[in-house]
């Protein structure tokens, strides 16, 4: 069986905010990488990282699924591996339940662990930004 990243969240956000952090280019830059992401169907866009000696700081990515505000996906594409980043939201009282499943990673690579580590932090960062909102 491959490898998935799943990961559940909560933030005392609503899910409009929520949504927002992960859709605006700008706020999205605040807690994952620079980017040039649109919340279109279709859309080429990149994360950029500053590169080490390992990675070239560069994420090649698709919008998959844009459905405002419950789930939005995307293609996650570096280092010579290609996976799927699907983000899911639940309003519940006025907070947001944010589930995230990253996958098609071939074993646990380097670039699994990775990802694994890398989205909890990224998340705490998305949660410093959500109480800035």
């Amino acid at each position: 069986m491959k490898p998935e990243v799943k990961l559940d969240f909560q933030f005392d956000s609503p899910i409009e905010k929520v949504w927002l952090a992960l859709t605006d280019s700008n706020m999205l830059a605040k807690w994952v990488m620079d980017n040039d992401f649109k919340p279109v169907v279709g859309h080429h866009f990149q994360f950029r990282a500053k590169p080490s000696k390992v990675w070239d700081g560069i994420v090649e990515s698709e919008v998959l699924v844009v459905e405002e505000p419950h789930r939005l996906s995307y293609t996650w594409v570096t280092a010579g591996v290609s996976t799927v980043v699907t983000w899911t939201l639940h309003s519940s009282n006025g907070a947001t339940r944010l589930h995230l499943e990253h996958t098609g990673f071939e074993s646990e690579s380097l670039s699994y662990n990775g990802a694994r580590l890398g989205w909890v932090k990224m998340a705490d960062q998305l949660e410093e930004l959500l109480a800035e909102l």
